[in-house]
């Protein structure tokens, strides 16, 4: 895989929740840390994902907000 993001982060498929038009993809990215996205449910059978599979969360934003208690 290339691609021009910079920030990719490698992780393990825990779960994913199709719904009629969208999937939940949850990606554990370290143990107790996970990172969810929704994509189109098409997408998600192109990428041929299953529960215990490698996958990048791949995050682009073009800002970062931060925030304190």
């Amino acid at each position: 895989m290339k691609i021009s993001a910079r920030n990719a982060i490698k992780g393990t498929v825990k779960s994913i929740v199709s719904g009629m038009v969208t999937t939940e993809v949850v990606i554990e990215v370290s143990p107790g840390l996970e990172v969810a996205s929704v994509i189109t449910q098409s997408a998600a059978e192109n990428l041929g994902l299953k529960v215990g599979d490698t996958a990048y969360a791949v995050v682009k934003a073009s800002d970062v907000m931060v925030a304190t208690d």
